[in-house]
């Protein structure tokens, strides 16, 4: 299958981020890597190949990305709120360098449906809740949605922690930007229930996740997979080759 490798320039982060995309046409897919996963991760685990078949359809394009998390939110020596504001700066790469490079690929301005793995599951939910215009479906595998919770999280959970925490700002939301959202947006929350599904939190994180959707009555799906099923690649890759027809 063609790959190509392209190097975008991020000015907040002063480097270059990889953005690998394989296909030729149909609807684009923005995959975010696991934590501190490089853009080739999709491809090494497995995953390209389990949706190879829609890749070589032309039903979907994949666009798989590095992640930021070193230095945001897996940074421990960092406050909680620093790794958010350094999060933003990985948030403002995807939307003003990766959006419109893939709108440019695509020949116009397609939805993209957004989705990962763990923390890639995290930032899927993540931006298509913040930027349904752009971002309208995501498809989460095993994510765990309040940063507070994770690993050395610290300090004072200020405003950009908050704006970043999808268990948080969901519970909150109101008016018309509600009304937008549900009409606008959908998120397919997916966690098996095997084998550190528990002890990373997705489990719980997800069932939490989906509880405030519905509170808020925006669209989604829960699919809880079997006590046999773990947070590891295999699961994704079936994960993912189940849902993924289904939306393109």
């Amino acid at each position: 299958m063609e790959r190509r490798d392209v190097e975008l320039w991020a000015p907040g982060i002063g480097a270059h981020g990889v953005l690998l995309a394989y296909g030729h046409f149909g609807r684009p897919v923005l995959v975010f890597p696991t934590e501190r996963g490089r853009a080739w991760e999709y491809e090494n685990a497995g995953m390209v190949d389990a949706v190879a078949g829609l890749v070589e359809a032309g039903r979907i394009k994949l666009y798989c990305v590095d992640s930021y998390d070193e230095a945001s939110w897996s940074n421990a020596d960092a406050p909680i709120e620093e790794r958010a504001r350094a999060h933003g700066r990985y948030e403002a790469w995807v939307l003003d360098q990766v959006v419109p490079w893939i709108h440019g690929d695509c020949g116009a301005a397609p939805e993209i449906l957004t989705t990962g793995c763990s923390l890639g599951g995290y930032h899927a939910a993540n931006f298509a809740l913040k930027r349904a215009d752009l971002f309208p479906l995501a498809v989460c595998l095993s994510g765990s949605y309040d940063p507070a919770t994770w690993r050395h999280a610290r300090g004072h959970r200020g405003d950009e922690t908050y704006f970043n925490s999808p268990i948080d700002y969901v519970a909150n939301l109101d008016g018309d930007h509600l009304e937008w959202l549900r009409s606008r947006v959908s998120l397919l929350l997916v966690c098996g229930q095997g084998q550190w599904e528990d002890t990373t939190g997705a489990l719980d994180s997800t069932v939490r996740l989906a509880e405030r959707l519905r509170d808020k009555s925006i669209r989604h799906e829960l699919d809880l997979w079997g006590h046999d099923v773990p947070h590891d690649w295999p699961s994704w890759r079936a994960q993912i080759a189940h849902h993924l027809p289904r939306f393109c």
